[in-house]
């Protein structure tokens, strides 16, 4: 993010401050229990995400390298290295689009990474209407 931050000449109220400091706690929450149930899966939460966005790519289940850059905010060639961590781990597989360039790839979810998203995507979606609640409160 490399654009310039306008700021605001009034103070935000104390009650919005607060709304803020509860919602980044709420995320930080989130995120923690994400890092651990990933590591006690056996992934890290870097791969969880590349499974998650594989497989929640609005109206199919790939995505490819560019897209998951976009998606995990990497840049392409990390999000390439992530995608091979992903396949000696079994999680994903390439299937090329075109034999003339290597990049227009197709990024797969195996049936190992079919497992490991849905069994971590229910935690999570447990984890996340909890959160919900607790933001509704504020």
């Amino acid at each position: 993010m490399n654009r310039q931050l306008r700021i605001r000449r009034v103070m935000p109220a104390k009650k919005d401050v607060e709304r803020l400091s509860q919602f980044r706690y709420v995320l930080r929450t989130f995120l923690r229990y994400s890092e651990e149930i990933t590591q006690l899966a056996g992934i890290t939460p870097l791969q969880y995400s590349l499974l998650v966005h594989v497989h929640g790519m609005p109206g199919r289940s790939w995505a490819t390298v560019g897209e998951l850059a976009e998606r995990l905010q990497a840049a392409s060639n990390g999000a390439g290295a992530l995608v091979s961590r992903c396949e000696r781990a079994q999680l994903v597989v390439r299937k090329k689009l075109g034999d003339k360039d290597r990049r227009l790839v197709q990024v797969h979810l195996t049936r190992k990474g079919e497992r490991c998203l849905y069994k971590l995507a229910a935690l999570h979606l447990d984890q996340m209407k909890e959160l919900r609640r607790i933001l509704a409160e504020t």
